[in-house]
C-alpha cells in the first residue's frame, strides 16, 4: 500500500512541477516541488551542462525564462517510477508548448514545441517527496524562436 501511495505522490509531484511554469506560480509551488539545492540538466534544450544551484537562484531564472510567454502547457505522461527507500527515479514523456504574444513573435511562429522525456530523481523529505534532479531530453523541437532563445538559455532547462 505504501508503494502505491508513494507512486501517486510522485506523479502528483510532476503535476505540480508542470504547474510552476503553466500557472507562473513561482512562490508556493517550488517549495512543494524541489529540494534546495537542486541539479538541473536541460543541455538538450539550452546547451548548458548539468548545474547544481540554490532553489532561490533557479526561481529567478524561471521567472525570467517564462516571462515572455502568454501561456505554456506541459503535459507529462507515461510515468515509470522506481522507488528505493527514500529515493526514487521517474521517467516520463513530456510535450511542452510555449506561446508568445504576437509582438514578441515578430511575425514569426508564436509557438515553441518541445517533445521528449524527463528522467528525474526525487528524495523523501520530512515534508514529502521533492525533486532533487531534473533532466529533460528533448527528442524534437518545432519553431525554436530566436526571440525566445534568451529565455531558454536563461532557464538552463526551465522545462
Amino acid at each position: 500500500m505504501k508503494a502505491l501511495i508513494d507512486r501517486a505522490d510522485l506523479i502528483e509531484l510532476l503535476g505540480r512541477y508542470a504547474d510552476i511554469a503553466d500557472l507562473k506560480e513561482f512562490t508556493k509551488l517550488p517549495g512543494l516541488v524541489f529540494t534546495d539545492p537542486l541539479t538541473l540538466d536541460f543541455e538538450s534544450v539550452a546547451g548548458i551542462p548539468p548545474t547544481t544551484m540554490p532553489l532561490g537562484d533557479y526561481l529567478e531564472i524561471l521567472r525570467t525564462a517564462f516571462a515572455p510567454y502568454a501561456a505554456t502547457h506541459h503535459a507529462i505522461t507515461g510515468h515509470v517510477i522506481d522507488i528505493d527507500g527514500d529515493s526514487a527515479t521517474i521517467h516520463a514523456h513530456v510535450r511542452a508548448e510555449h506561446w508568445l504574444p504576437a509582438e514578441p513573435a515578430g511575425g514569426g511562429p508564436g509557438r515553441w514545441l518541445v517533445v521528449g522525456f524527463y528522467d528525474n530523481e526525487a528524495v523523501r523529505t520530512a515534508d514529502g517527496w521533492r525533486l532533487n534532479r531534473v533532466k529533460l531530453t528533448a527528442t524534437y523541437q518545432e519553431n525554436a524562436q530566436p526571440q525566445a532563445r534568451g529565455a531558454r538559455e536563461a532557464a538552463a532547462g526551465g522545462e
